[in-house]
C-alpha cells in the first residue's frame, strides 16, 4: 500500500552564492600548493597558486587559473610559457614569499627547462608552453602544453584545507590505478 507523501516543514534555505560562502566552500576542497613561475625580460616572476589541474594525457596539457588583475597575468601573456612547482614539505616559506609577502634572505634556487625557471627541491615541476587562454569570469585559464616535468616520490607535497597547511601521510601502500573503462 502506498503511503501519501507528507509535506515537511523546513526552514527556508539560503544557498545563494556570495563571496564569503564561495570561499568557504572552495576551501573545503583539499588541494596542493604551487608556485607558478615564468621569466620576462630576464627577470624571474612567481606567484603562489592552487588553481592548477591536469588537462590532457595526449597531448600532455595542464591548466592554471590566474586573476586578470594579477601581475602574473600580464607576465604570462608576454612570456608565453610557465612553470608549475608543486611545493614540498619544508617549502612553506615560499608560499607567503610568492603571495606578495617577501621573506627577507630567502635563498631561491632555480633549474631551467628551456627558458622556464623551476624551483629546485619542489616535489614536482612542470614546464609548459601556453597554447590557449580562455576568459573565466575575473580569471583567465591558461592551457599549457607540457614539454618537461620531473617529480620526487621521496618528498611529500604540502596540501591546503580550510586555509590551513598540512603535509600528506599515506594511510596504506595500496595505489588506486584508474581503469580504462572508468577514465
Amino acid at each position: 500500500m502506498a503511503v501519501p507523501a507528507t509535506p515537511s516543514v523546513t526552514e527556508p534555505r539560503n544557498d545563494a552564492a556570495n563571496h564569503e560562502r564561495f570561499r568557504r566552500a572552495m576551501a573545503s576542497f583539499v588541494t596542493g600548493v604551487t608556485v607558478v613561475t615564468t621569466q620576462v625580460r630576464g627577470e624571474i616572476r612567481g606567484m603562489t597558486a592552487n588553481a592548477f589541474m591536469s588537462g590532457s594525457l595526449d597531448p600532455p596539457l595542464c591548466v592554471i587559473a590566474v586573476g586578470e588583475t594579477a601581475r602574473m597575468h600580464a607576465f604570462l601573456m608576454e612570456s608565453g610559457h610557465f612553470g608549475v612547482n608543486i611545493l614540498a614539505r619544508g617549502q612553506e616559506a615560499l608560499i607567503g614569499h610568492f603571495a606578495g609577502r617577501p621573506v627577507e634572505g630567502i635563498d631561491l634556487k632555480y633549474d631551467y627547462a628551456g627558458g622556464t625557471p623551476l624551483l629546485v627541491h619542489a616535489q614536482a615541476t612542470i614546464a609548459a608552453k601556453v597554447i590557449a587562454r580562455h576568459a573565466c569570469g575575473d580569471h583567465s585559464l591558461f592551457v599549457g602544453q607540457i614539454f618537461a616535468l620531473r617529480h620526487s616520490e621521496a618528498l611529500s607535497p604540502i596540501v591546503l584545507h580550510a586555509g590551513l597547511l598540512a603535509s600528506l601521510k599515506h594511510s596504506h601502500e595500496q595505489r588506486l590505478e584508474p581503469t580504462l573503462d572508468f577514465w
